[in-house]
C-alpha cells in the first residue's frame, strides 16, 4: 500500500526543520524507533547469551535522552527547533527517522540491523545499555545523514 502521501506535503516546502519539527511525524517515528530498537536488543541479547538457546525478547521505550544525545553527536541539532529542550531533540530524531524511512530509503530490517550490529556490551546493565544504545542511534544518524536535505 502507498504511503509517500503522507509526507508530501513536507516534500513540496522540504527543509531540515520542515522534517525535524513536525509532529506527525515524530509520532510516526516513536513506534518506528521503539520496534527497532526492541528487536535489535532482542536480537543482540540472545546472540550474545552464555546460554545459546536463550531467546529475549524485549519491548522498550527508548529513553528520550539516548536520541537527543545521539541528535547532538550526529551534529543534527539544526533540524530541531530553537532552544529545543531534550524531549524536542528526541521528538526531532523519531521525525528524522520517519522521514526516511517513509521516502523509503531506508527498510525497517536496515534500521533494525544497523542497531544491532552497533550495539555492544552488556545491555543488561542499564548504564552500560545507554551508553551502547546512544553509539548505536549515533551511528544510525550519521548513516542517514546522507539521505536527509542539506538544507
Amino acid at each position: 500500500m502507498p504511503y509517500e502521501f503522507l509526507i508530501s506535503d513536507i516534500n513540496r516546502n522540504i527543509s531540515q526543520k520542515s522534517i525535524g519539527t513536525d509532529k506527525g511525524l515524530a509520532k510516526i517515528g516513536d513506534g518506528v524507533v521503539n520496534l527497532s530498537y526492541s528487536v535489535a536488543k532482542s536480537i543482540f541479547l540472545s546472540k550474545n547469551s552464555t546460554n545459546n538457546k536463550k531467546v529475549f525478547r524485549t519491548g522498550l521505550k527508548v529513553n528520550r535522552n539516548i536520541l537527543s544525545n545521539a541528535l547532538k553527536n550526529a551534529g543534527l541539532k539544526h533540524f530541531a527547533k530553537n532552544r529545543a529542550n531534550s524531549h524536542d531533540l528526541a521528538d526531532t530524531v523519531e521525525a528524522i527517522i520517519a522521514y526516511v524511512w517513509l521516502s523509503k530509503k531506508i527498510k525497517l530490517n536496515e534500521i533494525i540491523d544497523f542497531l544491532n550490529k552497533n550495539l555492544e556490551g552488556d545491555l543488561q546493565v542499564r548504564s552500560l545499555e545507554i551508553i551502547s544504545a546512544t553509539k548505536a542511534f549515533t551511528n544510525l544518524l550519521n548513516h542517514i545523514k546522507k539521505l536527509l536535505p542539506v538544507k
